[in-house]
């Protein structure tokens, strides 16, 4: 006759962070939102369970993709349709919908982000060639040539706009 399994190993918030390679705080804070409610131990204490682990390291695999905290807690929030035999818990037609919208807003405000981020850049690299330009210039005059070569080297160098 086989002993019951025993119940699986709580940790502390200091062990949960040090296994999922967050800090404490992070914890708190993700227990704060209500991404996950670890249990209390007589004591008070936080005790995270293998399933709150894991529902942690998928919040950290989603943020490590870019997802905001804020669609991470909505996405988690959505309902579930009861999962088929031996089959996992999906998300439900309503919650697809809901969710849809939500990550549609956050792609819009990225893309929004990402040309802004591409003008700057093209920006930077114009700004980045004319400091070359003048570099190359303070040097060639350092170097002792003449006022008038390094600027029509200078001029030669310029590029058409």
């Amino acid at each position: 006759m086989s002993s019951p399994a025993p119940p699986p190993k709580s940790l502390t918030v200091r062990d949960a962070a040090a296994q999922l390679g967050v800090t404490p705080r992070t914890l708190k804070y993700y227990e704060e939102l209500g991404i996950v409610v670890p249990v209390r131990s007589e004591g008070r204490y936080r005790l995270y369970e293998p399933a709150d682990l894991e529902r942690l390291a998928r919040v950290l695999r989603m943020r490590s993709l870019g997802f905001s905290l804020t669609t991470i807690t909505e996405m988690l929030r959505q309902p579930m349709e009861a999962p088929a035999e031996g089959g996992r818990p999906r998300l439900s037609n309503a919650s697809l919908k809901s969710l849809r919208e939500t990550l549609g807003a956050q792609l819009a405000t990225l893309d929004a982000r990402v040309a802004q981020v591409r003008r700057e850049l093209k920006e930077a690299a114009a700004l980045q060639a004319q400091l070359r330009r003048d570099l190359d210039y303070v040097e060639r005059r350092l170097a002792g040539e003449p006022v008038e070569e390094a600027l029509a080297q200078r001029r030669a160098e310029r590029p058409v706009s």
